[in-house]
């Protein structure tokens, strides 16, 4: 008997309150590893209304006791993020030329920094690099797209990415505003999607245009563009700015914190999530870089045809170099058993917060590039390492 359930994934714009203060913190990281690839930084973002505060902590090696705002211009890097996403419009609460700033951004503790520096201290059982905290990752790939991820959080990505697009090119529909939320919902039949069953797009726009307008637009310009034809059926249903109007959004309509969208971020609830938000961390930090290489892993597995959805989970200790449990799970899908899949990526990878920097080459300001749309699910950008499958033809090798 064949067995069929719904699955749900939702995405968020950029304009999104939450998506704006990850931009921010993002960008506040890219302009530190321009500076010096070994800078530290945990940088956190609030905003409401028109005020915009950061806070966490930086430690920039090259520059020596110098304050950060010598190096870094701060004010200008929110200034230029919020630009960048799009709230630049008169009647604009959060606008970026008219915020109000606050800064407090700090060092870095020096008893967290001799946990994670590579020198032996008092207490450290190793002079290697260590976790930057501890905690428990996750990664998740499968085959039911071409990005080897869940179908219902890519579709919900699709629509997001292709709202941005029109906004920006400001001709088509130019009473788009930045704030933009979308969702899916897909029937699974003995585990493979086979059709849409409902799609939610909730966009902020101008007050001047009818709601028909907009329904019309996103179902026709958007929804039918980019999802695919075969899945939309007679009996999907379109759920078009559900509340009727949406004039009053971004961090004016609510406010906005950098880590709350780690769902979005990730599988969009299908794979499992360790709880570690990404934005505004330097790779010393496992929360981001152990989350990628969970990724870059699980999505090597799948590539190498060792299974078709795979689940990896390994855990740290603040501090030590080497994880302190690695899991793998292919839900059955898996062509050798999964003691033989997990043997084979011990042989392929290092675990180790040192060589997960150094096998995806993550001192670098790339990061701006990874906050919107997912942290996984970007193919065809070299900058993304952990979407690479360079390593298949040698995990296939290794569980032979």
């Amino acid at each position: 008997m064949s067995r069929s359930y719904i699955f749900s994934s939702e995405s968020v714009g950029e304009g999104h309150p939450d998506k704006v203060c990850d931009t921010i913190s993002d960008a506040i990281l890219d302009a530190c590893l321009r500076v010096d690839r070994k800078s530290r930084v945990a940088c956190e973002t609030f905003a409401k209304s028109n005020v915009v505060v950061v806070g966490g902590e930086i430690t920039i090696p090259s520059i020596g006791s110098k304050p950060i705002g010598d190096v870094i211009n701060v004010e200008k890097t929110i200034r230029d993020a919020v630009r960048g996403i799009g709230y630049t419009n008169d009647d604009d609460v959060f606008h970026a030329d008219r915020l109000f700033i606050n800064n407090y951004l700090t060092t870095q503790s020096p008893d967290i920094a001799q946990g994670v520096d590579a020198r032996k201290v008092e207490g450290k059982k190793t002079a290697e690099q260590g976790a930057g905290d501890q905690g428990i990752m996750f990664g998740y790939a499968c085959d039911e797209t071409p990005e080897l991820m869940p179908a219902p959080i890519m579709f919900a990505h699709r629509l997001g990415r292709e709202l941005t697009r029109i906004r920006k090119a400001g001709k088509l529909a130019p009473w788009l505003r930045p704030d933009a939320k979308s969702q899916v919902s897909v029937e699974y039949v003995d585990g493979k999607p086979t059709r849409i069953v409902n799609v939610v797009i909730s966009t902020q726009h101008a007050a001047d245009v009818s709601h028909s307008k907009i329904e019309s637009f996103c179902i026709e310009q958007v929804i039918r563009k980019v999802l695919p034809k075969a899945m939309l059926t007679k009996s999907t249903e379109f759920l078009i700015n559900p509340t009727g109007k949406f004039v009053v959004g971004g961090p004016q309509g609510d406010s906005g914190l950098t880590g709350r969208k780690i769902i979005v971020d990730t599988y969009g609830g299908m794979g499992r999530h360790g709880g570690g938000a990404f934005s505004g961390k330097d790779p010393s930090k496992v929360d981001r870089s152990a989350a990628y290489m969970g990724r870059w892993v699980a999505k090597t597995v799948v590539a190498a045809g060792l299974a078709s959805r795979c689940e990896v989970q390994f855990a740290y200790a603040i501090g030590h170099p080497l994880p302190v449990s690695v899991h793998v799970d292919s839900f059955g899908t898996g062509k050798i058993s999964d003691d033989r899949i997990l043997g084979a990526i011990l042989k392929v990878f290092s675990f180790k917060p040192a060589d997960i920097v150094k096998q995806l080459n993550l001192l670098r300001p790339i990061y701006g590039k990874s906050t919107n749309y997912g942290h996984f699910g970007k193919i065809g950008d070299p900058d993304l390492t952990w979407e690479l499958t360079n390593k298949a033809a040698a995990l296939a090798k290794a569980a032979r």
